[in-house]
């Protein structure tokens, strides 16, 4: 089965960045994963287009967690390209209700004031997923030779997708610069226990390239070089 993932890179609003999506190319088709941010949906859809993807051979969008910028554009793209969402059940509460933290820690109050107020989702991004997915969840069924990874750690419903080439797309737990390769694990985290383990559970898997939610992919040696013993 040959299988090719295409990186989207897409601007954040407020100059804060860029977030990624992968499409990822199979033999019946594409599977999206993440959506970017609502600012930026004209952009991905003609990225969408450029590649081949259309409505019809869209097999599935897989969301790696509830954040705005992952999640904004999955029900219009759901809707347009006439396929499912799957994202895990810890996660779902945010993008159904719109409220980022609202499965994660308490924090700081302000910041979490100004965080909805800014990138809250209004009620047309709001959705709930069509497929439930745990760890090891087998997705060959959507025409992708892969399979789906339990990370929590920046949220408690974060997964990765580890291909049976060894590649592996890993949300927000992993990011990398997209001027050098500086892979770590995000600064932004829920929970750094839970986020530790999820990394060796990464590591275990002999992984060869990442992709990250945020950066240009880097290979996972690159990490273990700098992480501390």
């Amino acid at each position: 089965m040959a299988q090719e993932i295409l990186r989207i890179k897409l601007a954040l609003p407020y100059r804060l960045g860029s977030v990624n999506c992968y499409l990822i190319r199979t033999d019946t088709g594409y599977v999206l994963v993440d959506t970017g941010s609502s600012n930026k949906r004209k952009e991905l859809e003609e990225a969408l287009t450029r590649t081949g993807c259309e409505p019809g051979n869209l097999n599935l969008i897989i969301i790696t967690h509830g954040d705005f910028d992952h999640t904004g554009n999955a029900a219009y793209i759901r809707k347009k390209f006439r396929t499912k969402i799957a994202m895990h059940s810890d996660d779902s509460p945010m993008v159904e209700h719109g409220n980022m933290f609202l499965n994660r820690k308490k924090g700081n109050i302000f910041l979490k004031l100004i965080t909805n107020n800014l990138f809250g989702f209004r009620k047309s991004q709001r959705f709930k997923p069509d497929l439930e997915v745990t760890d090891g969840f087998d997705l060959n069924e959507y025409g992708l030779n892969a399979k789906v990874i339990h990370i929590p750690g920046h949220s408690k419903g974060s997964i990765a997708i580890i291909t049976v080439d060894g590649e592996l797309i890993c949300g927000d737990l992993l990011v990398n610069s997209d001027k050098i390769d500086d892979p770590k694990i995000n600064t932004i985290i829920d929970d750094l226990e839970a986020a530790d383990r999820s990394v060796i559970k990464l590591q275990n898997l002999e992984a060869d390239m990442v992709f990250p939610g945020h950066g240009k992919p880097f290979k996972m040696s690159s990490l273990l070089e700098n992480r501390p013993s």
